[in-house]
């Protein structure tokens, strides 16, 4: 459904007037009359705020990332040997330590992926706005997506990686992986931890982005004020 609402939404920012008129009397009218264009307008904007600055949100507060099994980040796989292997010779706590600090560093950078959805959002088309309608049930993820995973990743990994420095999550992976490589028989590793996370995070914040649009559209509860549920009837 919010592929639908960011369609409205930006009909009323990016087309003419007549062309306005023409879009909305085409529109099926329910939930007890035709609303104004102010209405439609803020209720959109409701809208938007559920599904991005509320999920967004929450991955930013301490455990966002990692006491969420949607996005919580685990070690990437040359690390997963690392982390047996400790947990095999007893130190079970220093492993969940590294991971813990993993996790932190993605909340610390999502703190600054707000704004830049924001941009994206105005920066939509009405030829845009046609696709994610017409497209499928998570079009409207997948178009902030594409429009903003380059900067985001940008925004992100200079965050992560000063993360790492101010939780400790370098002197952490130091000492796990020196550990790591002076048990016999295994092979040294020294992967690139802030480009893993950074990537990660990535993925955490459209799959949560995600999750509350497919609540949106499907579920009248996630319509939590009189404006949303007035809005929303024009698309049901």
């Amino acid at each position: 459904m919010i592929r639908k609402i960011l369609v409205v939404f930006l009909i009323f920012n990016l087309i003419s007037c007549a062309e306005l008129q023409q879009v909305v009397s085409q529109l099926p009218q329910g939930g007890g009359g035709v609303l104004g264009n102010t209405e439609i307008a803020s209720g959109l904007r409701q809208a938007l705020d559920l599904g991005i600055d509320k999920q967004v949100t929450k991955l930013t507060q301490t455990d966002g990332f990692f006491k969420n099994e949607l996005v919580k980040i685990l070690l990437p796989e040359e690390l997963q040997k690392v982390d047996k292997a400790l947990r095999d010779i007893g130190l079970s706590n220093l492993a969940d330590e590294g991971l813990k600090v993993l996790n932190r560093a993605a909340e610390d950078a999502v703190k600054e992926s707000t704004p830049i959805f924001i941009d994206a959002v105005k920066g939509i088309t009405f030829d845009d706005a046609k696709n994610i309608l017409l497209g499928n049930n998570d079009a409207a993820t997948q178009y902030l997506t594409s429009k903003t995973q380059e900067a985001l990743y940008a925004k992100f990994n200079p965050v992560i990686k000063n993360s790492f420095s101010k939780v400790g999550a370098d002197e952490i992976w130091s000492n796990l992986i020196n550990k790591y490589n002076t048990i016999p028989f295994t092979n040294n590793v020294n992967p690139d931890l802030t480009d893993y996370v950074t990537g990660e995070a990535l993925k955490g914040v459209y799959t949560m982005i995600a999750v509350e649009e497919k609540d949106i559209r499907t579920k009248v509860s996630s319509r939590t004020t009189d404006l949303l549920q007035k809005v929303f009837a024009l698309q049901d």
